[in-house]
């Protein structure tokens, strides 16, 4: 048998590996923190599970839904226009994502051909690279450094790369760092994608889990945003519905149509009890938005709290549902901390090496377990040794 050479460029998924190692220990008997990989333990709220199923028992839904429904779409519209102060138009400015992922791995396809120059944040979240690779794109890497506050540096990417450059992505709140960009930032980017004819994809997955009182907007609000540009939303994380796989591109209505061309020669639609849970989600009573924040803010005190009391030194995370922490000195790589600390201590995190060249000498964590079991991660840690 022969494969596509674009097979060449994938090995196995780092979760793929972390989950063996977490198997593996499993197998031996032994307890395993896993803050590995962001899948959010908050459930969605009852009402919205409620929909859902009185929806999952109508069989007149079990039809191929082909297009979004003009209430959801209609839902999501109010949506931002609520949250962020966006006006979008529904029919020419809206499609749905079977989760962000769907969207990120999908809308390369739609924008590249192979060759043409794709600019990726480093370090950053693997399918935000991955996707290029996909459409044969060519990837040039903006440093996302933390002497910066780990905020793209636009000045600095050449100019020759920047005259070739056709697509660029763009996160914050950001996956893996937790960093968040000044509104300045974002003023320069639509400056920059116009002088440049780049199309932008702004990822905004996190932006209502924001810690300590601050707030976060869209970037579509930024003047000439929709001119330059689309960004990603979902209700993954905000709604506890990661399962469900319910995102939206939002913004250029060509970029927009662009990709629902290409979605619908590649799915039939999200179904259609889901979209009307997602509908209950975005319309429904929103005090759910606050707990879960409130929820993954603890989380964060408890497991920063702790680690940096032990001998961890990192920074409290300012957002998202993740730690961006610096491996220890004695060790070689992030891997072979990952290695020992599951080892000596149970925790299982993600080696920064899995984000991109500039992830290396880092490790993510994911703030996906209770507080009760972030503090006895604390104690593990303090009893491992490993800080001493």
């Amino acid at each position: 048998m022969e494969f596509a050479k674009r097979m060449e460029q994938f090995g196995e998924g780092v979760f793929s590996r972390l989950a063996e190692m977490r198997k593996n220990r499993v197998a031996e008997g032994k307890e395993v923190f896993d803050l590995s990989i962001g899948a959010p333990n908050i459930p969605p709220a009852k009402r919205i599970m409620e929909v859902m199923a009185k929806a999952v028992m109508e069989p007149k839904n079990y039809v191929y839904a082909i297009n979004d429904t003009q209430e959801m779409l209609q839902a999501v519209a109010q949506w931002y226009q609520r949250r962020y102060g966006v006006t979008m138009d529904a029919d020419t400015e809206i499609c749905s994502l079977l989760g962000s992922q769907d969207g990120l791995s999908h809308i390369a396809l739609s924008i590249l051909d192979a060759g043409d120059v794709m600019l990726v944040p480093d370090p950053c979240y693997p399918i935000f690279a991955d996707g290029p690779r996909l459409a044969g794109a060519e990837l040039y890497y903006m440093p996302q450094k933390k002497e910066n506050d780990y905020v793209i540096q636009l000045q600095d990417i050449p100019e020759e790369v920047a005259q070739k450059a056709k697509f660029m992505l763009v996160s914050y709140p950001n996956n893996p760092t937790a960093a968040m960009a000044p509104e300045s930032f974002y003023h320069e980017l639509v400056a920059f994608a116009r002088k440049y004819d780049i199309i932008v994809l702004h990822d905004n997955a996190y932006s209502e889990l924001v810690f300590d009182g601050r707030s976060w907007g869209s970037f579509l609000s930024i003047p000439g945003a929709k001119d330059v540009g689309v960004e990603f939303n979902s209700l993954s994380k905000t709604y506890g519905l990661a399962g469900a796989r319910i995102g939206y591109c939002l913004g250029n209505s060509r970029v927009v149509s662009m990709l629902k061309t290409l979605k619908s020669n590649m799915d039939y639609g999200m179904f259609l009890p889901i979209q009307a849970a997602a509908v209950e989600a975005i319309t429904g009573d929103q005090s759910v938005v606050a707990e879960t924040r409130a929820a993954y803010e603890r989380r964060r005190d408890v497991l920063c709290d702790g680690l940096i009391a032990a001998g961890w030194q990192m920074d409290k995370p300012p957002g998202t549902m993740f730690v961006w922490a610096p491996v220890p000195e004695q060790y070689a790589d992030s891997e072979s901390f990952v290695r020992d600390l599951l080892d000596k201590t149970g925790v299982l995190v993600t080696p920064g090496s899995a984000f991109g060249p500039s992830g290396e000498g880092y490790v993510r964590m994911a703030l996906v377990q209770s507080e009760e079991d972030m503090q006895r991660i604390v104690e593990a840690v303090k009893q491992s040794g490993i800080f001493a």
